[in-house]
């Protein structure tokens, strides 16, 4: 799940800017990334979900992690910008809807906003924040994971440059939003919330399947800029870049994975909601 980034630019970086569509490939995302909501297990430790209280889930993908809310006794409502995983999610017997994370509508209606895996893909980082600040009741928590400053930063070398030999400035048209602890923190602040922690978590994570499975699973947006005759050339470059690093010599693959978690509150919630 994304939200608009806003990128401009011209030529391919223009065409590029709307490149990253929340068309995931659901039955591709639990063949090649299935260890997404396996490795959710902490940061749900972290929440520590409570029975009765309403949960969002934010980016809630085809509800695999959503369900251990959902065990614990919590009400919740799952929330993505891809229609296919909110339909996986339903499936499951989830409330999920469709929506934008940079959009959000919910007025005082959750105790608590949980999100893994999903905020690095939401680039309007600060329109998630008011939107998540409004969702909250007073005093409510919101915990989350996903990736922070130097997340595959293997991978983003290699992709930025195998775009730039081919005329893309991968970083005018990157889907991802990886901060700093600093950073966050702060952004955190500024919207109100107290940090009861946060940290940077380096998570080398070995891959199910080849590199080329996961750049065509979370990085295919990246190919389409280039014309179909371009994309597999591409890939292959990259994979042939990020071998040396990320490869072993049994030809088994483990992604540079850093992931910032963190556990925050509402200690200013918006005007108007404080009584509710």
């Amino acid at each position: 799940m994304k939200s608009d980034n806003g990128t401009g630019g011209t030529g391919r970086e223009a065409e590029a800017a709307g490149a990253f569509p929340d068309d995931w490939d659901v039955r591709r995302y639990r063949d090649h990334a299935a260890f997404v909501p396996a490795l959710g297990a902490p940061v749900v430790t972290l929440l520590a979900p409570r029975p009765g209280e309403r949960i969002l889930d934010l980016g809630c993908g085809d509800g695999t992690l959503t369900e251990s809310l959902i065990a614990a006794g919590a009400e919740v409502v799952g929330i993505d910008a891809s229609a296919d995983m909110v339909a996986a999610a339903r499936a499951r017997g989830i409330d999920a809807r469709t929506a934008d994370a940079a959009a959000l509508s919910f007025t005082a209606e959750f105790d608590a906003v949980f999100s893994n895996a999903a905020l690095h893909w939401m680039t309007a980082a600060d329109a998630v924040l008011a939107g998540v600040r409004r969702a909250l009741r007073p005093g409510g928590r919101f915990v989350g994971e996903f990736g922070g400053a130097g997340n595959v930063a293997a991978i983003v070398t290699a992709l930025t440059a195998v775009l730039a030999g081919r005329g893309v400035d991968f970083a005018s048209i990157s889907p991802w939003y990886f901060p700093t602890v600093d950073a966050y923190h702060g952004r955190l602040e500024a919207h109100g919330f107290g940090v009861d922690t946060i940290e940077s978590i380096p998570r080398p994570t070995p891959l199910p399947g080849a590199m080329e499975d996961w750049l065509e699973t979370l990085a295919a947006p990246a190919f389409r800029v280039l014309s179909e005759r371009e994309r597999a050339a591409a890939r292959d470059k990259a994979v042939a870049l990020l071998r040396p690093a990320l490869c072993d010599e049994r030809g088994r693959w483990t992604a540079d994975y850093v992931r910032l978690r963190f556990a925050a509150r509402l200690t200013t919630p918006p005007a108007g909601t404080e009584n509710r």
